[in-house]
């Protein structure tokens, strides 16, 4: 049996915002804060031809979906951080495939693992941090429109989630 393409190119499901509670957010939060290791686990032993075959039919490499996790999420750090500390700010958005083709994302892989770590550890303490009105302050996406930081908060998890997915899928199909 094969995966059909939308099953490759989202393992887990789209992503879908729900209404949550204070003991959501905080497994949502205790989830982010495993996904360096997570991360880790997912590409330890693959040697460079395995870090540069695609994920699935024209998607990027493993190396580059490595490289991401810490690109975008350090966006959205960034992204809270300012509503937490600013009314509503718009924020902006960024060239996900272009930063894909940049030279610093043909990095070993370690290079991004630890980043991935030492900012999910600052993440995590920011959102342990605020309290449900701090996680109810939002930004301006300028595609998405307004987006709370506990929307986010789910939204990131999953992107975590989903990309380190991707990678065990494919170890899984390749028999890695």
């Amino acid at each position: 049996m094969t995966d059909s393409p939308d099953t490759l190119r989202y393992p887990v499901g789209r992503f879908a915002a729900r209404s949550l509670d204070p003991a959501d957010e905080e497994a949502l939060i205790d989830a982010l804060a495993a996904q360096p290791a997570a991360l880790a686990a997912a590409v330890a032993g693959l040697d460079d031809a395995r870090l540069d075959t695609p994920y699935r039919p024209g998607g990027w490499t493993v190396r580059q979906v490595v490289h991401h996790l810490p690109d975008s999420h350090m966006n959205a750090y960034v992204r809270m951080r300012k509503a937490a500390t600013e009314e509503t700010p718009v924020i902006t958005t960024y060239e996900e495939a272009e930063w894909a083709g940049l030279a610093d994302a043909r990095l070993g892989s370690d290079v991004s693992l630890r980043l991935l770590d030492a900012l999910h550890v600052r993440w995590v303490a920011f959102l342990r941090g605020l309290d449900a009105s701090g996680r109810a302050r939002a930004f301006r996406h300028p595609e998405l429109g307004p987006m709370s930081i506990g929307t986010a908060l789910q939204l990131y998890e999953w992107h975590g989630r989903h990309h380190i997915r991707h990678i065990t899928a494919l170890r899984e199909r390749s028999g890695w």
